[in-house]
């Protein structure tokens, strides 16, 4: 059994509000870090937070946060001993975290074998009907249409055509008629080709009313596997998720017990080591079939945080350093729910909003907490995930929850770039939402009222005040002898939608 040793410092292998995430908790084990950054995140918070920063040099993704080489090399400039990949980018990359071991660094996840086991979600789907974990009704990989067509009759309409290497929403197309199978087939694999370098594609029965229900999971090297309950990710736009919240408002003590034990006897049936979660879509009927498992730390982790108290991030290290997880007392206190803030306009197709952030003001109060990679003076890059903060409460009661989360959106200040605030606090404040009614499909369903064209009541007072912020910037940019612009009225400014704060 190998001794546990802590790491000395640790190379935090991303960007943004992730990188930020991490590096605290390292902060506060006495772990050093160092940041890695791209030319246009040469100012961001994630470099100014770190001990150490390495330019990569460039823009685009594949060469910068996705060039392995680039990595080990500053990796072995500044001697770090431990990588954290994040989520996105190389942290579910089974050629990364096996090269990192090559080189004699700990990539702070799971293995490499467990990634690529997982990664593949034909394979995955096949090794959990064989440890006896419920799964979708599918198929393998298919290699041409004419074959789909077939398995689709077989399986019945409605499916999903899904990328076998997919993730992250991409990939998917949704069937409901044998006539535009095709075309969504080929689609699909030019999208996945495109997506993840390999264009294999399979067939799923699609789950009408699904709830998207994932459990949390920690595995350490000593062979213990413990569950950190569930999250209800089903608020989701083209199957990205927005809103998450914990506990499910669909779950019951039972269904708990059976899920929970599920995931566990799902993160053993690969050999799992470290954070990761196991994903499910629950049915009308509350039958629950394995979706697909994540090997990584997710997004929407810090509401599993918020009501266990447990630090994801900490565990994760102490799992690499060769802990073994400590006895927990493990129970859910609270509810807790994370909102994504993102830079797109709602009422421009929700197009991408990059750009300078003039004033920022995050709320504040008890039980909310904002991770962010941002400040008031930083310019939003448009090459990559338009991602800003999560805004994170808790509450003793979902009702508290609920006007917490309310309260807090509509304190929240970014003025400069259009953001979703408008759209997520609309989205908390339906009837039905409060209730807990909802499934994948409510986005969609109530897409015409959460876009409505206008603003009102204290909506309109926000645009309003965020408009004349904006509006006054911009009169002292304009203001000299030799300018001679007509400034807006910042009422006008105000009148539509996805304004300065939306």
């Amino acid at each position: 059994m190998t001794k546990p040793r802590k790491f000395e410092k640790i190379l935090v292998a991303n960007r943004g509000e992730i990188a930020v995430r991490v590096q605290r908790t390292c902060r506060e084990l006495g772990r050093k870090t160092v940041a890695v950054f791209s030319d246009p995140d040469r100012h961001a918070l994630h470099v100014r937070y770190a001990d150490e920063a390495y330019p990569l040099g460039g823009a685009a993704p594949a060469e910068t946060y996705l060039d392995q080489s680039k990595l080990f090399d500053i990796a072995r400039r500044c001697g770090a001993d431990a990588v954290h990949p994040g989520y996105g980018f190389l942290s579910e990359n089974p050629s990364f975290a096996a090269a990192c071991r090559e080189r004699g660094l700990v990539f702070i996840g799971p293995s490499a074998e467990s990634i690529e086991m997982m990664g593949e979600k034909t394979r995955a789907r096949e090794r959990m009907s064989r440890a006896g974990v419920p799964v979708v009704p599918g198929t393998p990989p298919l290699a041409a249409a004419s074959e789909a067509q077939a398995e689709a009759r077989r399986i019945g309409f409605p499916v999903l055509i899904k990328a076998a290497a997919g993730g992250g929403g991409k990939g998917i197309r949704r069937v409901d008629r044998a006539d535009d199978l095709v075309p969504a087939f080929d689609a699909c694999r030019r999208e996945a080709l495109s997506a993840f370098g390999d264009d294999r594609v399979y067939i799923e029965k699609y789950v009408d009313e699904p709830h998207h229900i994932e459990f949390q999971i920690l595995a350490d090297g000593r062979g213990r596997t413990i569950h950190l309950f569930e999250r209800e990710c089903s608020i989701q736009r083209r199957h990205q998720k927005i809103v998450e919240e914990t506990p499910s408002p669909l779950m019951t003590a039972d269904l708990r017990a059976r899920m929970g034990a599920a995931a566990i006897k799902a993160a053993e049936a690969c050999g799992y080591v470290n954070a990761g979660t196991i994903e499910f879509l629950v049915d009308a009927d509350r039958r629950f079939y394995f979706l697909e498992m994540n090997t990584r730390l997710q997004v929407e982790h810090p509401i599993t945080e918020m009501v266990t108290g447990v630090d994801l991030v900490e565990r994760q290290i102490r799992i690499a350093e060769g802990e073994p997880l400590e006895d927990l007392h493990l129970s859910q206190r609270g509810t807790a729910m994370e909102c994504r803030i993102y830079a797109e306009d709602p009422w421009n197709h929700f197009l991408p909003s990059p750009g300078l952030i003039r004033k920022l003001s995050p709320p504040g109060g008890p039980g909310v907490r904002d991770d962010t990679g941002v400040y008031a003076g930083f310019t939003v890059p448009m090459e990559y995930d338009p991602l800003l903060a999560k805004l994170v409460v808790w509450g003793e009661n979902r009702q508290q929850t609920l006007a917490r989360m309310d309260r807090a959106l509509a304190e929240y200040r970014m003025i400069g770039i259009r953001t979703n605030l408008l759209y997520l606090r609309r989205i908390v404040r339906h009837p039905e939402f409060g209730k807990g009614v909802y499934d994948t499909h409510f986005l969609m369903k109530h897409q015409d009222e959460l876009l409505k064209a206008e603003p009102s009541g204290r909506e309109t007072v926000a645009l309003a005040a965020a408009a004349v912020l904006a509006w006054r910037g911009e009169a002292k940019k304009s203001a000299g002898p030799t300018s001679g612009k007509t400034v807006p009225s910042p009422w006008k400014l105000s009148g539509r939608p996805g304004g300065s704060d939306s």
